[in-house]
């Protein structure tokens, strides 16, 4: 999928203050907002659309979920010594 910019305007010495605290977690800006968005699509989109373009952005797990029914293993039966096939 093709990823775009969020431009979002905050008070200056707000946000220092907020890298300041992040940083004594070991975290950041970008880490907690892109946790916060992922947060937002999930609770706000349908889950049937994220499944759609989740196949739309990766065609190989669609691939892998269908089996080649070219390379189906044949069944093997037990059969007891009383039948005679």
């Amino acid at each position: 999928m093709k990823k775009v910019n969020i431009t979002l305007t905050f008070d200056d010495d707000k946000l220092n203050a907020l890298e300041f605290s992040l940083r004594k977690e070991h975290s950041s800006v970008q880490a907690r907002m892109d946790d916060a968005l992922k947060q937002l699509y999930e609770q706000t989109v349908p889950e049937a659309v994220r499944e759609y373009l989740d196949s739309k952005s990766c065609p190989c797990s669609q691939a892998r979920a269908r089996p080649n029914p070219l390379l189906r293993k044949r069944r093997i039966v037990n059969r007891s010594p009383r039948q005679p096939w």
